[in-house]
């Protein structure tokens, strides 16, 4: 007996479907969660912010000594100074043993407001569900990436079988037409499918973005499909000059901090690495609009000599970026709907929660159909 395509279509997206439902359905809810985060944490946390003053911000070189205090044995990683209105951040990272805290500071006298660990938290828990389903890092990266990849096939298999074969059928896909008394499973069978297409096209954003972090074959492949050129392994470059060649009198970081003050005037955050080790360069960046990641410009410089040092991989000056560059360097902010502001979040947010209802609806469907065939036997 031969089976129709869109009967083995109908199998593949039934059989997909339940395998991996109740992650797609967690990863858009913890999805929807973390939309606000950042709106959220500025509303309830007050250290982060600090009254303006008429005074200039503390040097780098001054905040690390105050802020290495409060942790003398973890490495900080950076430190960022935001508007004049924001606390200073001296990041504390580190990826094996993992700790990640951040101690905020007011720039103007160098204050400790808080030190916290982000590794903890409701929003942490929350992230934590949507990369890794709350299992260790290795494993849950790529159950929650290849459930992605699963999602990304429903869509297409999901829109294969909602399409229609004639026009008249066509009028019945589009909108609910819901009468009097008509029974919720055929209520539940439109709820499915006529969301399902009207969330395709940005559903499918969503996953492809997410495969950019989830797999590194497809992130690869996808950066050169869009033309892309560069290596996508982030590296620091090191110091070709000595400290017997050391060109400032100031300390490195303070000069590099204050180069890019006056090179970028309306950023809305500057940050600046300390070099790890004598042969390090030191890493700054700058960001004009602090709500994105797109928009961030980055720099590396000789600690001794100051001459910035070109990169040939993702992370460099936006001048040097080409379409793929620019369109890698913004999944973040597409894959949140960050992009287009608050608006954008709000409808990302919405789109989330539709999304998080498809598998629920798809396993009322066949739980339907699996109850009347019990009935029918």
């Amino acid at each position: 007996m031969k089976i129709s395509f869109k009967k083995t279509i109908g199998l593949l997206h039934l059989w997909l479907g339940l395998s991996s439902g109740i992650i797609v359905f967690i990863i858009a809810i913890t999805g929807c969660l973390y939309a606000f985060q950042a709106e959220i944490q500025n509303w309830t946390e007050e250290y982060r912010f600090v009254p303006e003053q008429q005074a200039s911000f503390l040097p780098p070189s001054q905040l690390l000594k105050i802020a290495q205090q409060q942790l003398p044995e973890k490495t900080i990683h950076a430190l960022q100074y935001n508007k004049k209105t924001d606390a200073a951040e001296a990041i504390f990272f580190h990826y094996k043993p993992t700790y990640h805290y951040t101690t905020y500071l007011d720039p103007y006298s160098g204050t400790v407001l808080k030190t916290v660990d982000n590794e903890t938290g409701f929003f942490h828990f929350i992230l934590d569900g949507h990369f890794y389903l709350w299992l260790p890092d290795e494993i849950g990266q790529i159950v929650i990436a290849s459930a992605t990849l699963i999602f990304l096939i429903l869509i297409i298999s999901g829109f294969i079988l909602w399409y229609p074969k004639n026009k008249n059928a066509a009028k019945k896909r589009f909108t609910f037409k819901w009468k009097k008394g008509m029974k919720w499973k055929r209520k539940n069978y439109d709820l499915h499918n006529i969301t399902g297409f009207y969330v395709l096209l940005i559903a499918i954003i969503f996953a492809v973005t997410g495969l950019v972090w989830g797999f590194q074959w497809f992130a690869f492949s996808y950066y050169k499909v869009l033309g892309g050129e560069k290596s996508l392994v982030y590296a620091e470059p090191n110091s070709k000059a000595t400290k017997e060649q050391k060109t400032t009198q100031i300390e490195p970081l303070d000069a590099i901090w204050l180069q890019m003050i006056r090179e970028y005037p309306k950023a809305e955050s500057i940050e600046v690495h300390p070099p790890e080790t004598d042969s390090s360069a030191i890493a700054a960046n700058a960001n004009v609009d602090k709500e994105t990641y797109s928009k961030i410009d980055y720099r590396y410089f000789d600690q001794y000599s100051l001459e910035e040092i070109k990169v040939n991989h993702l992370w460099g000056r936006n001048k040097d970026a080409k379409i793929a560059d620019k369109l890698m360097k913004m999944n973040y902010d597409i894959h949140t709907g960050g992009i287009f502001g608050l608006a954008g979040k709000i409808f990302a947010f919405l789109i989330s929660l539709l999304i998080a209802s498809l598998p629920v609806s798809g396993l009322l469907i066949w739980w339907g159909r699996k109850k009347k065939k019990k009935l029918q036997i």
